[in-house]
């Protein structure tokens, strides 16, 4: 399971959806479906979130092992 820190990232910086959405370029849906946790992004827009806040791919996103995925 992928879960990730973009909602506690843009929270702590001050930024809306909307900014956040417009900077990496995606919809203000999609952004709320990968902040709900419902969608992971594609690689691509994983490495531009990075890049917007600035952080390592592994301070955003982390895999968490669960029974399912073993």
């Amino acid at each position: 399971m992928l879960i990730n820190r973009v909602r506690q990232y843009r929270v702590v910086r001050d930024i809306t959806q909307k900014e956040l959405a417009a900077a990496v370029q995606i919809t203000r849906q999609s952004l709320i479906a990968i902040e709900k946790q419902k969608f992971n992004p594609s690689l691509e827009l994983a490495l531009r979130l990075c890049k917007f806040f600035n952080c390592k791919v592994e301070d955003l996103f982390e895999l968490v092992e669960t029974e399912e995925n073993k």
